[in-house]
């Protein structure tokens, strides 16, 4: 007699299947992007809750192409690139990922060393940068790729405290449901510019290059000789579509949080996450500030891996090097230096001058640089039959 599957397990085996498109969706929500929401919601209250339902289909449909490309061609995005295209456009796409993502990681670094001195005022924003920067790179070069893949997957959890923070202060439904269907467009250069900021943020060029490679990674992992089938389609639309509705959420309620507390409370400039989360404790109370304090060093626990790995995938793909989250060290070593590179020149980015506010708007110059050229390749790949 066959068993019923129990609700509870039908969840368990749900929770099983997720992998790559979670951490993806996870990732793109990191401290910097909390700044941008958080910005987005002080400055026109909820006048921009209606761009993540926009978002989200472009997000997706952007992600489960690249997820594609990588379980077709059993290679990444990069590796694609140098097969079938020119050369330069590889070279300028390097040269312009490089530097964004290096500043992305800076900038994510800072805000969770900031937001780790609010929690613990005692000890100074720098020392909690360096032990966050040190911690990563310890577990992603001494953890093999399932490891990494799970602990990043669990993190994943730390975003439902974004769930709970708009509902701790009162809320006017009506308002919210009014303002998430009928958009709001006003045609001045800084909401135009929020505007542009949310989809750089949502829409980042060094997902795509993620996706990919981790695609490949998640089935060598698994041992499986590559046969796309519609079963193995359907489970990565299911985990791509997953990750990014997380996603979409956490921007979603981050802009709620902020443009019912904070607009309303008259804080109308916010400049970084910890600001943010200060602005919170007088006018929503302790366990709101926590909660989203929390979130910000959670997020960028599982965004600062991606950041890091997207970049080394990109170089060592474009130089035919060794590359892997699944090798040891000794295996790939250039692999890991390449990470180690990035972490270090993005912790100390803040010595030499440059601020998180800064990183964050020259990473949204080069990603909006980068990102239509990216995405007009990604969509001939996904047409072309070889």
């Amino acid at each position: 007699m066959i068993k019923k599957k129990t609700f509870s397990s039908k969840i368990f085996s749900s929770w099983k299947k997720l992998g790559p498109g979670l951490v993806t969706g996870a990732s793109d929500d990191d401290p910097s992007g909390i700044a941008t929401y958080s910005q987005a919601g002080a400055a026109y209250g909820l006048s921009t809750l209606w761009t993540a339902i926009v978002a989200f289909p472009l997000m997706a449909s952007i992600q489960q192409m690249c997820a594609r490309i990588g379980l077709v061609t059993s290679q990444g995005l990069t590796g694609t690139l140098k097969k079938h295209y020119p050369k330069p456009i590889l070279y300028v796409m390097l040269v312009f990922s490089f530097p964004a993502i290096v500043m992305n990681i800076g900038a994510d670094i800072a805000g969770m060393g900031a937001v780790g001195n609010l929690l613990f005022p005692s000890i100074d924003a720098n020392y909690f940068s360096v032990l966050f920067t040190i911690i990563l790179l310890g577990l992603i070069i001494y953890l093999p790729y399932q490891k990494i893949a799970s602990i990043l997957k669990y993190l994943c959890i730390v975003m439902l405290v974004y769930f709970i923070v708009p509902f701790l202060y009162k809320q006017d439904f009506g308002e919210i449901f009014k303002a998430t269907f009928i958009p709001t467009i006003k045609f001045d250069k800084a909401f135009i510019a929020i505007l542009v900021g949310i989809l750089g943020t949502t829409i980042s060029p060094y997902l795509f290059f993620w996706q990919a490679s981790v695609e490949v990674e998640e089935m060598k992992s698994k041992k499986k000789h590559l046969i796309v089938n519609k079963k193995l389609i359907r489970d990565m639309n299911q985990d791509v579509d997953f990750g990014m509705t997380v996603s979409g959420f956490v921007m979603y309620f981050i802009i709620l949080t902020t443009g019912t507390v904070l607009y309303k409370g008259g804080i109308h400039q916010i400049d970084t996450v910890e600001q943010a989360a200060m602005a919170l404790k007088p006018l929503a109370g302790n366990l709101a500030y926590l909660l989203f304090a929390i979130g910000v060093i959670g997020t960028g626990l599982i965004a600062i891996p991606v950041l890091s790995g997207s970049i080394s995938y990109i170089i060592t793909e474009t130089f035919g090097w060794e590359q892997g989250l699944n090798k040891k060290f000794h295996e790939a070593k250039a692999f890991y230096v390449v990470i180690a590179i990035s972490l270090i020149l993005g912790l100390s980015l803040n010595y030499i001058g440059i601020t998180p506010i800064q990183s964050l708007i020259y990473t949204a110059i080069l990603y909006g640089l980068t990102a239509p050229v990216l995405i007009a390749i990604i969509l001939h790949i996904s047409n072309n039959k070889k």
